[in-house]
């Protein structure tokens, strides 16, 4: 499945074929990164995982996300170092929105570390409002843990409505 998102990017499934390059985005990204289980188990289980790519094949990033019971849990959003500040996270957010009324579920869930400041403005931007705290979520530095802020953002779409940001 590819779907096109302007015409220099395109959105597709992402597969274990696909992990070295994911993984080389994500230990790049971060400090604590999924590691190659995690994104296999993902798979493993059908959650949605989707790719951006630019149209000349470049890796550009990536998201996986978890169906629940009328609501989707956004569990990894990842830009490459290389190509963020582009607005591709806003896309693949438009897209996750897009999946998201597709299958019914009203409400889209993150976690995000408190310490990221830069994520937390782009979701406070796309809509998301904090709705939470989970103490000592996340690993951090030295052994200690670090909090996550929860936040959700509401999907539910009247006929015909397109994402908040959605490309024309």
């Amino acid at each position: 499945m590819s779907a096109r998102l302007r015409p220099s990017l395109r959105l597709q499934a992402m597969s274990v074929a696909d992990l070295a390059e994911v993984m080389a985005i994500e230990v790049a990204a971060y400090p604590f990164p999924w590691t190659q289980g995690n994104f296999v188990d993902s798979l493993q289980a059908a959650y949605l995982a989707r790719l951006l790519r630019s149209d000349s094949g470049e890796l550009l990033g990536y998201f996986v996300a978890m169906a629940g019971v009328d609501e989707m849990h956004l569990l990894n959003l990842t830009v490459a170092p290389s190509a963020q500040g582009q607005g591709h996270a806003r896309h693949m957010l438009d897209a996750l929105v897009t999946e998201c009324r597709a299958a019914s579920a009203g409400m889209l869930w993150l976690e995000v570390r408190r310490s990221n400041p830069r994520a937390r403005d782009l979701y406070e931007r796309y809509g998301f409002r904090e709705i939470g705290l989970r103490r000592a979520y996340y690993p951090a530095g030295f052994g200690r843990r670090e909090d996550a802020v929860v936040m959700s953002l509401s999907t539910a779409a009247g006929p015909g409505e397109r994402p908040p940001h959605a490309l024309d």
